[in-house]
């Protein structure tokens, strides 16, 4: 689920941070650049682990601050394809069940890819397995959100988006467009036994 990924970067330390020991202000820039943020292909960085090499700064004329070339480790969330995860029903809709880890919520588990056969209600607006009980009846289990729920990882998108610049007035752009678009999303299945929600499994 977390990767080491090894990046290089030139940081800027500004002259009011020449105070602090000179690793802890990179440290802190990387943080503050790199956390929480999505690295197109590489995935959602969480936190630097180390520096691995740190080249000569220079201090360019007009600008006091200091330009540093850096080699370093980086926590980043991506887990690999197949991999089992746990996490918990967000909300579901008609495109299927998204989950959250708590601190990444881009997961959606498609219609297809949930146990069979499932259907949606669009009155409580959950997802709902028609378990057979095997005797010739049916027993509905559901998907409400707060429900812990192991799932399966089988694919991943990577979307680049760019920061949206001032507008003229000729322009006509759907600001919902570009705000609402996910630059990392994870898709999962609960098509196989033992994945779901996890209580549906506790006496089996």
């Amino acid at each position: 689920m977390f990767v080491l990924v090894e990046l290089k970067d030139t940081v800027r330390i500004p002259p009011w941070k020449f105070k602090r020991q000179f690793n802890d202000a990179i440290t802190d820039e990387l943080n503050r650049k790199l956390a929480n943020k999505v690295y197109l292909n590489v995935g959602l960085c969480i936190a630097l682990h180390d520096l691995t090499k740190i080249e000569e700064s220079y201090i360019f004329p007009g600008d006091g601050s200091s330009h540093t070339k850096v080699y370093f480790r980086f926590i980043v969330f991506r887990p690999f394809m197949e991999e089992i995860l746990i996490g918990k029903i967000r909300s579901c809709s008609a495109e299927g069940v998204h989950v959250t880890l708590g601190f990444f919520e881009d997961i959606l588990i498609p219609p297809n890819k949930l146990q069979h056969p499932s259907r949606f209600d669009q009155v409580e607006q959950v997802w709902i397995w028609e378990y057979d009980t095997g005797d010739g009846g049916k027993h509905d289990l559901f998907m409400d959100p707060g429900e812990i729920i192991r799932f399966r990882v089988f694919a991943e998108e990577f979307t680049e988006t760019l920061p949206s610049g001032p507008r003229n007035a000729n322009q006509n752009v759907d600001k919902t467009e570009t705000s609402n678009v996910s630059p990392y999303n994870l898709k999962g299945a609960i098509d196989e036994p033992g994945l779901g929600v996890l209580s549906w499994w506790e006496n089996a």
